[in-house]
């Protein structure tokens, strides 16, 4: 009669790993790691990049999404002072500031994001593009609560830095799902970066890296966030819901194609769900290199 007994025994004792496991997992994708907060550092080796400006470094994070489960003023707060301890050059804010719809949210003014955000100190500034959540909100009223916290906020607009006598040039692209004639703004720009000197760097910001395969061989380097990495990243399968045309493609991180570069941050906030999982909070430090030089 021992056999039963044993057989019960190993079912209670799976049952209760699996339960166990299953708590675990669901504190860390609920509790632990959307309320926590990474700086992680990533060198970038561009074989444009001037040699002079050889480890400028550039902090780089979107989706921000003030007012989702986590992501209050002190949380933003955080997020400057460990951007301004990172000591990057450039601070670039990738857009989407403002929640839409997150269960458990609470929307928080763009113009208090903006106030929180300005306090980030970097060399040569910061600057900031739109989001599609910034649009869903008041692109406008957007744009202007970042201007009036003395970022410059760049939409279908560029922006240059002088950085140890190399022009750097800056371009922010619009929000390319939501706005009309956005392709020929954008074949507009092309058009206007073929006339910049080719040993003048140029960084193109885009709140959705689904331009990157539009982007021609005269950007140095594109900037991008949106995807959130999938929020849930798994062993082996990856991020499995990424919102992009190109699935997992373009999820995260570093990428080069075609000897083009392409950087996307995970995000800060959540939508939708307030679930991160693999994919935790991200500052993204990028130090760029001459590829050259090394």
């Amino acid at each position: 009669m021992a056999l039963p007994f044993t057989r019960q025994r190993r079912r209670a004792i799976v049952l209760l790993v699996l339960m166990s496991a299953a708590v675990y997992l669901g504190r860390q994708a609920f509790l632990v790691e959307p309320d926590s907060l990474v700086v992680a550092e990533y060198s970038l080796d561009l074989p444009a990049w001037p040699a002079s400006l050889e480890g400028f470094r550039i902090a780089a994070v979107g989706d921000l999404h003030g007012g989702a489960p986590f992501i209050d003023e002190r949380k933003l707060e955080e997020v400057a002072r460990r951007v301004t301890a990172a000591k990057p050059d450039l601070i670039i804010w990738l857009g989407d500031y403002v929640i839409h719809g997150v269960l458990g949210g609470e929307f928080m003014p763009p113009e208090k994001v903006a106030n929180i955000l300005a306090r980030a100190q970097a060399r040569y500034g910061e600057v900031a593009i739109i989001g599609n959540h910034d649009r869903w909100l008041d692109s406008a009223r957007v744009e202007r609560a970042f201007a009036a916290a003395g970022i410059p906020f760049l939409r279908s607009s560029s922006r240059e830095l002088v950085v140890k006598d190399v022009r750097l040039h800056l371009y922010g692209l619009d929000d390319f799902e939501l706005v009309p004639g956005y392709w020929a703004t954008l074949n507009a720009a092309q058009e206007e970066w073929k006339k910049l000197p080719v040993d003048e760097p140029l960084i193109v910001l885009s709140h959705s890296p689904d331009v990157f395969p539009s982007m021609p061989p005269r950007v140095t380097l594109t900037l991008a966030s949106h995807t959130h990495g999938g929020q849930v990243r798994l062993p082996l399968l990856g991020s499995l819901i990424v919102p992009s045309s190109f699935g997992q493609r373009f999820a995260r991180g570093p990428i080069v194609e075609a000897g083009r570069h392409l950087f996307v941050n995970t995000g800060i906030g959540t939508s939708i769900i307030p679930v991160r999982f693999g994919v935790p909070p991200e500052i993204s430090m990028l130090t760029l290199r001459n590829t050259r030089a090394h």
